[in-house]
């Protein structure tokens, strides 16, 4: 089973990629974020004329929103964080049945937090820590979990082209990454990193600057998986290919396949 995560950065101006992607690697479920649209404008059909007839939508117009299409059904969908009350629309959740048992698939848009001590930077911190009481509750009812996303942090210092001329900034302060730190404390594993990877291997690029042509940018989209699925993880990588395309999203694919 192949899984893929993309901050698509408005799903109405980057439809007809996802669509050549997702013709060019039919995973099974794919997990968009940012696709600042309201649900009744989804591209339910078009997605479904694609091989991907199980969608669960949590749009949200102007910004954020998420979204898990699959080829195969998604059942007890959830929409964000029980028990935080958010206005913002930034997580969806699905169980999927695989031959190896339930799944939980959890789709992220972390809240990027703008800089530290500011007010949504507060608001980022209460979100990760009530991340993290959610995902204990649904590790323990199915222990056969995958959290994606565009998280908005750097793990260490290998996911950021400048470690020090950016320490301690968005994305790369020690609270964000002790938060992190937290998710993997659960039980999760980093999928990428399961394997070696080539140096300087990041999933977002600046718009500004020639960032991509330059290769300065972050890795902040992730793949964590549960210990009963870590064993089971045999890829992940980082597709670089749609960076390339006319009008991108600043974000590229992350791609894990299991078993």
């Amino acid at each position: 089973m192949k899984i893929a995560t993309w901050n698509v950065n408005s799903l109405s101006v980057r439809l007809p990629q996802v669509l050549d992607w997702l013709a060019a690697n039919p995973v099974e479920a794919l997990c968009l974020q940012e696709l600042k649209l309201p649900d009744e404008k989804f591209p339910l059909q078009a997605l479904q004329d694609a091989g991907y007839p199980h969608c669960a939508v949590f749009g949200q117009k102007t910004y954020n929103g998420v979204a898990i299409l699959s080829r195969v059904p998604l059942r007890d969908v959830s929409k964000n964080i029980d028990g935080f009350p958010d206005e913002q629309s930034r997580v969806i959740a699905a169980t999927l049945d695989t031959p190896n048992g339930a799944m939980r698939l959890v789709n992220g848009y972390f809240v990027n937090g703008q800089e530290p001590g500011s007010d949504k930077f507060a608001y980022k911190m209460q979100w990760l820590t009530s991340l993290r009481q959610w995902l204990e509750k649904e590790l323990a009812t199915t222990p056969q979990l995958v959290l994606v996303g565009d998280f908005n942090i750097t793990f260490d210092d290998r996911d950021t082209h400048d470690p020090e001329g950016l320490r301690e900034t968005i994305h790369h302060t020690t609270a964000e990454r002790e938060h992190f730190q937290g998710l993997l404390d659960l039980g999760l594993t980093d999928a990428f990193r399961l394997f070696d990877q080539p140096e300087k291997s990041y999933s977002w690029w600046d718009y500004r600057e020639f960032a991509f042509r330059r290769n300065r940018g972050l890795r902040i989209d992730h793949i964590l998986v549960s210990e009963p699925l870590k064993g089971q993880v045999s890829s992940c990588v980082i597709d670089k290919l749609p960076r390339k395309n006319e009008r991108p999203s600043d974000h590229v694919p992350v791609v894990i396949e299991i078993g």
